[in-house]
């Protein structure tokens, strides 16, 4: 009986033939037997998975671009410089044309600018040639019963405007009491001039905000009552305007018109530029034309001779902005265009020389049951994944390009749908383009093939 018992003892000590132990894989094994082992183990437990076939591609791409960490980041770059181009670009271009938008806006949509040059009334020309504006031409215009407030503009430039041991070189501008309106610019400190100012010629002027932290704030002084001295003359400084920010705006000194007229300047006829406005916006294109008569008789210019005046309205303007900004948007967006392109073939070179690489991995999965169309997927998210990539890091940090620009010039930050979607779209399409040659290149290896030539 007990002889018995201990086979039995002996047939339950052994170990369970499903445990039994594997044989030992030589050292001389290449280490990427080992690697195909794992990434076969892996896709047989991907196989097993609830996972779409886009979820297991999107993970395939992403560790086959975190496997080669230098080569994907240098393929990832010129995407991601052209990405920040085209977005900096966008956002600056966006600024720019909110910024002079509302620069002629802010004239109202009423004003019409009138100055000396041969062109015709809707033409850009500002040549200076031929004969220039009077303050004749500026009494004659503003008698039109269609304009309801009008200006001149004499204009001083090239001297130094002084406060005690403080410099600094600006311009000054003679204009009319209703250019504040005009213009709308508001006071930070003091008061507009006015009629008797101007009909005195008194020697008071109104500073902007950069003549005012260059000369008053630095001895912490507050301007209103102070004199400060331009081209000998001393004036009083009245007001303090708020800051408008960008191309120098606040660089300026106003005065009244007769001012500069009288007292800074040598010439007190010749007109730099006249602007007006019109009661309604509806007489807008019957007031140039009346203007353009009465200039014609001024000027003694018979019929069929060229203007030597040009006219704009403020939609003109707008289309002049439009036009610039269009042409800016168009030459950095092709610069940026050949970054991209340039970008996208690398993304191809790379992605062939991966599929050369891996051609025993495709193999091995056509045997296995890929389809083509699988094979093609996998490499085409890969270049995706590559560009987006590239497209999300170019997006950052064209945002940050593209704000400091904007900040620089005192454009606005103008940030729209377009700058987040554009980025995405621009990286896909260069992915799915320049993608789809290697993707379709890996599909359509021969298993059998792919499998003799990796040996």
């Amino acid at each position: 009986m007990s002889a018995s018992v201990q086979p039995h003892a002996r047939q339950q000590a052994a170990p369970p033939a499903t445990l039994t132990a594997l044989p030992a894989v030589p050292e001389s094994v290449p280490q990427q037997d080992f690697a195909m082992e794992n990434m076969l183990q892996e896709f047989r437990l991907r196989k097993a998975r609830p996972i779409s076939r886009t979820g297991a591609n999107f993970t395939n791409a992403i560790e086959a671009v975190s496997a080669n960490k230098t080569r994907s980041l240098l393929t990832m770059l010129a995407i991601f410089i052209g990405v920040a181009a085209v977005v900096a670009v966008f956002i600056l271009t966006q600024g720019a044309t909110a910024y002079f938008t509302n620069q002629i806006l802010s004239q109202g949509a009423t004003s019409i600018t009138i100055d000396a040059g041969i062109g015709r009334t809707r033409g850009p020309s500002r040549r200076t040639t031929g004969r220039q504006l009077s303050f004749e031409d500026y009494q004659a215009v503003t008698r039109l019963p269609s304009i309801s407030a009008s200006s001149p503009i004499f204009s001083s430039s090239g001297g130094q405007a002084v406060y005690q041991k403080q410099n600094w070189k600006t311009r000054v501008s003679g204009v009319s009491p209703d250019y504040e309106n005009m213009a709308s610019w508001d006071m930070a400190q003091g008061l507009w001039f006015n009629e008797g100012d101007n009909a005195s010629a008194r020697p008071v002027v109104v500073i902007g905000d950069t003549v005012y932290q260059n000369l008053f704030v630095p001895l912490n002084i507050n301007p209103i009552g102070q004199s400060i001295t331009y081209r000998g003359q001393p004036l009083k400084v009245i007001g303090v305007l708020a800051p408008k920010g960008g191309f120098n705006l606040d660089d300026v000194i106003f005065t009244p018109y007769n001012t500069v007229r009288y007292r800074l300047s040598n010439n007190p006829t010749n007109v730099d530029e006249i602007i007006v406005q019109t009661t309604t916006s509806d007489s807008v294109n019957q007031t140039v034309r009346a203007i353009q008569r009465v200039l014609e008789h001024t000027h003694h210019i018979a019929k069929g001779i060229p203007d030597d005046f040009t006219i704009t309205t403020a939609d003109q303007l707008l289309q002049q902005v439009q036009q610039g900004t269009s042409m800016m948007t168009t030459l950095l967006v092709g610069i940026a265009a050949i970054s991209l392109t340039v970008g996208g073939i690398g993304v191809m070179n790379i992605m062939i020389v991966s599929v050369t690489e891996r051609t025993r991995e495709i193999g091995i999965r056509m045997s296995m049951g890929a389809k083509r169309s699988d094979i093609r997927s996998q490499f085409l998210m890969e270049a995706l994944v590559l560009c987006i990539v590239g497209g999300i890091l170019g997006l950052l940090v064209g945002l940050a390009a593209g704000y400091k620009a904007a900040t620089s010039f005192s454009f606005p930050f103008v940030i729209t749908p377009t700058t987040f979607i554009l980025p995405f779209a621009v990286s896909s399409t260069i992915g799915l383009v320049f993608g789809l040659i290697p993707a379709i290149r890996a599909s359509r290896l021969d298993p059998i093939m792919a499998l003799r030539r990796a040996k």
